[in-house]
């Protein structure tokens, strides 16, 4: 199982690290591990549920001009079809700049067996950057390097993903900002990415669930490579519904020297809220932690068409 694991984490490596492209990073969120759909449009596949999303993070808190993201999202399964429709808002502001990204989305899910499904997707939406020089505060006003003016970018944008999933087993591929792959290395100009994953995710019947994952991000040169282990507490109520999760607690460390810790709670049966605190080790940053909070709400779906299929709502949930 071991050689297995780490062969499918040679060939996501490799195919993660094929092109080559620069600019700016994709927006960084800490629960991404609850929802994937930011960079990979394949994840939106959930046949059980109507799902919202929305997360918001201050990053090295205390820091003037610091980023801060937030995330709206939204999609459903039309399982005559066989596809899912989604829609986001993504948003950053880093000192006198600020980024729009809104984007909708759609996956087709190729398989209806009871063991794996495979889902392919595609969202498109528009790329659009800001910048206020007017906001900047000198130390040498009369500096003609820096730029007072006011500034704004817009271009298409387009993302793709496919993702694999069978009882115990997720891998994920996919490539953020496809239009952006020539740019020029140019200040917060939108750049591809390239993402790869593999979750391990096992469930008890009654008490508790873990996933184990695995992720890499490249762009040009530079490559992360993140590791997060996740268990959630369940309730076992004895009815024909199964188990009330109750409970997530989870760690990330990611090669950046960054690690995360994750919490989060049901409010109700469908409804989560998370916090999750990141700890740069990287020096200069050492005492300025990362705060984010996020908001999870599902809606079932009667025609559920994997009803009866799985012991519970969570093989699909991930």
């Amino acid at each position: 199982m071991l050689r297995r694991l780490k062969t499918l984490l040679l060939i996501i490596s490799s195919l993660v690290s094929v092109l080559n492209a620069l600019g700016q990073a994709d927006i960084s969120m800490a629960t991404q591990w609850y929802n994937r759909s930011n960079y990979n449009p394949a994840s939106i596949v959930r046949t059980e549920y109507f799902y919202l999303f929305s997360n918001i993070r201050e990053q090295w808190y205390g820091v003037t001009g610091a980023p801060k993201v937030f995330n709206l999202e939204a999609s459903g399964y039309v399982h005559r079809y066989h596809s899912a429709f989604g829609i986001s808002l993504s948003g950053e502001t880093i000192g006198v700049t600020q980024v729009y990204n809104p984007m909708i989305s759609y996956a087709y899910r190729v398989s209806n067996e009871v063991d794996w499904a495979l889902a392919m997707g595609v969202s498109g939406g528009v790329f659009n950057r800001l910048s206020n020089g007017a906001k900047f505060q000198a130390v040498n006003p009369n500096d003609p390097a820096i730029p007072y003016g006011k500034d704004m970018y817009t271009q298409p944008d387009a993302n793709v993903g496919f993702e694999f999933q069978a009882k115990y087993f997720i891998i994920s591929l996919s490539s953020t900002h496809i239009l952006s792959i020539n740019n020029s290395d140019k200040l917060f100009l939108n750049a591809n990415h390239r993402y790869g994953s593999l979750i391990f995710k096992s469930s008890d019947p009654d008490m508790f669930n873990y996933h184990l994952g695995l992720q890499v991000v490249n762009r040009n040169n530079y490559t992360v490579y993140e590791g997060n282990v996740g268990i959630r507490f369940k309730h076992p109520t004895l009815l024909q519904s199964g188990p009330r999760e109750i409970l997530d607690i989870g760690l990330t460390y990611r090669s950046s020297q960054e690690m995360t810790l994750l919490f989060a709670f049901n409010v109700s049966a469908n409804m989560r809220i998370g916090y999750a605190y990141d700890q740069s080790f990287n020096t200069g940053y050492n005492v300025n932690g990362t705060h984010e909070f996020m908001i999870e709400y599902r809606i079932p779906m009667r025609a559920a068409s994997t009803h009866g299929q799985f012991e519970s709502q969570e093989y699909w949930y991930h």
